[in-house]
């Protein structure tokens, strides 16, 4: 089914009915299975049959997940934990080592940031933070032991980009492997393995699932790489559950309609909030002004739902509209069919130093809005009575 189009591949492929014949994805609520004899138990373990063994590393529900989102990103493999978190943690630990060194975006989340400093480093793992859109910089921060580049792209809150094809003509050369965190787009809009990357992590607790109902995460990839880090979390065991998989498989049904609709949105929110008086500068990819507008429009097909934008007055005036919304929900999450708010410096990149915020331009007068799937005249009438 491989020239299906993404709407079909959403909804059609991945699964494999049950004997019961079941029309919607079962859930396989069960800790371990059952062997018809010892010699298949064996066989099992030892890989040398297919078949479930543990729901730690093999469940029915999570299986389809993964085939599904690998379909969709373009990867031969995908494998699936219980966050996005776990997913970057998993995939450094499985197939790096003490005296690696990674590149790293310092335009991504600021959890992302947190680990790398304070988790990672632990393991005499070296971590060097260059900007994201500065190939030049990715290309100067290469020592002998580099191994991996890490990002985010789009970067949340501020959408900067980097070209992904130019970076991976870059990390082929040296044999660094090219890690994409997509969460902010999902493969309605962007899948970075046909633009060069080596793997794409998901937090699939946003727009995968879609209606901020459970946590889950996901990495795609080529089969041994996948194979690599699945083996890391059989034993260490950062395993998504399958009602959690059932969740976000469901979410996959409407992803490309719900990312449309998202973005289409986003887009009059920004448009609307460049007009105000009060506004300094408005960050969202789909308006000429931003300055990565082009390539992005070079990369992706479409611009997603973050809208970040400055208001004048610094943390004060951005705590006095925040808490003056009447329809957005004041929430740090993000991807959901309600719209959210929240001020990045004090919760999502909150435990950054001063100094990291800084190189992340995130500042006190900075609010993020991920725009939701309300009418977006109501959306913007929240907003503007905020402002009077």
């Amino acid at each position: 089914m491989k020239d299906l189009s993404f709407n079909t591949k959403a909804i059609r492929t991945g699964y494999r009915t049950t004997t019961e014949k079941e029309h919607s994805e079962a859930i396989f609520l069960t800790s371990s299975f059952v062997f018809s004899s010892a010699e298949q138990a064996a066989n099992c373990f030892s890989k040398k049959d297919p078949g479930n063994i543990y729901a730690r590393f093999t469940n029915p529900t999570v299986d389809a997940f993964e085939k599904k989102l690998a379909i969709l990103e373009g990867a031969q493999a995908c494998v699936a934990t219980s966050s996005g978190m776990a997913a970057i943690f998993a995939t450094i630990m499985a197939l790096f080592k003490s005296g690696d060194h990674i590149v790293a975006s310092r335009n991504m989340f600021g959890t992302s940031i947190i680990m790398l400093n304070t988790i990672i480093t632990k393991f005499n793992i070296d971590i060097s933070f260059v900007n994201l859109s500065d190939l030049s910089a990715w290309e100067n921060a290469l020592k002998n032991n580099t191994k991996l580049f890490l990002l985010e792209t789009p970067s949340n809150p501020l959408g900067e980009v980097v070209n992904i094809d130019a970076l991976s003509k870059i990390s082929k050369a040296n044999s660094i492997l090219l890690a994409v965190d997509n969460t902010i787009l999902s493969p309605a809009l962007q899948t970075p393995i046909t633009l060069g990357a080596d793997i794409v992590i998901h937090s699939a607790t946003k727009y995968i699932d879609g209606q901020g109902r459970c946590l889950a995460g996901v990495i795609a990839g080529s089969t041994d790489i996948i194979e690599q880090i699945h083996k890391f979390l059989r034993t260490t065991g950062p395993s998504l559950s399958a009602f959690n998989a059932w969740i976000v498989l469901k979410g996959l049904d409407t992803l490309s309609l719900r990312m449309k609709a998202h973005s289409d949105n986003a887009l009059k929110l920004a448009i609307w909030l460049e007009a105000q008086d009060q506004v300094e500068k408005v960050y969202y990819l789909g308006l000429p002004s931003h300055p990565n507008h082009n390539l992005a429009k070079s990369q992706q097909s479409g611009f997603g739902g973050i809208v970040s934008f400055k208001i004048k007055g610094g943390k004060k005036s951005a705590f006095k509209i925040i808490n003056a919304t009447n329809i957005l929900s004041i929430t740090a999450n993000l991807g959901d069919t309600k719209s959210t708010i929240t001020h990045p410096a004090t919760t999502t990149h909150g435990r950054l130093t001063d100094e990291e915020r800084l190189n992340a331009h995130i500042t006190d007068g900075l609010i993020r809005i991920s725009v939701g799937l309300e009418d977006i005249k109501d959306i913007i009438a929240d907003i503007k009575q905020t402002l009077v």
